[in-house]
């Protein structure tokens, strides 16, 4: 029911003749945001923060267009992504940027249980309220993409550790060093913009 430009899109689910489940989903012919990030890493070179900013705005319409989703009766019925990362964010060759993966982060939170090295790369996505039980919202998305886009200009990971336990730690303690030393080409208001969506407190984050 999600139909928007920047969301992948779904076209059917369905079972096979085997009955096992199957989505026919839009193919993207381009790459992931992670693979773009380990590249420039290998080549030893960053982003350009218009680019990282560009990707940052058709994400927010795709998360906006989620949050605001109505139903056929018109009644809104948000819908939390709860699983912004490098990986599922899209940029095509023809330069649209897609986001994808929606609705299955509940649905896959436990067979990740078992995985640890999985584990490690959700946890470090979360947003603080997440990892006491909170409910999902508008401000738990935003700061996924308050990571996404301060490790797109910064060329490495924010919340990190040794293991599943430490990267929780770290999540909620969400000690983020200052991005203007490390991007100082880039201006003061996107400093500003990124740190308010990784702000700890939801309440300090913005609304939309």
């Amino acid at each position: 029911q999600l139909q928007h430009p920047n969301i992948v899109q779904i076209h059917d689910f369905d079972t096979d003749e085997q009955g096992c489940y199957f989505l026919v989903m839009e193919w993207i012919d381009g790459i992931n945001l992670h693979d773009w990030q380990r590249a420039l890493r290998e080549l030893e070179q960053r982003s350009s923060w218009p680019l990282v900013t560009a990707i940052g705005i058709e994400v927010l319409k795709a998360l906006s267009a989620a949050h605001e989703h109505r139903n056929d009766h018109g009644e809104r019925i948000p819908v939390y992504h709860r699983d912004v990362t490098p990986q599922n964010i899209l940029v095509g060759g023809n330069g649209v940027v897609k986001l994808t993966d929606f609705g299955l982060a509940r649905a896959m939170d436990r067979g990740r249980m078992t995985k640890p090295q999985i584990v490690k790369g959700k946890l470090s996505y979360l947003a603080p309220e997440l990892t006491s039980g909170q409910d999902p919202s508008v401000q738990t998305d935003l700061f996924g993409v308050g990571i996404v886009m301060w490790e797109t200009l910064v060329g490495r990971k924010l919340f990190t550790g040794d293991g599943p336990v430490d990267v929780l730690g770290a999540v909620k303690r969400c000690e983020v060093p200052p991005l203007k030393n490390e991007r100082p080409d880039a201006p003061q208001e996107l400093h500003d913009l990124v740190h308010k969506a990784l702000a700890r407190d939801p309440a300090d984050r913005f609304r939309s």
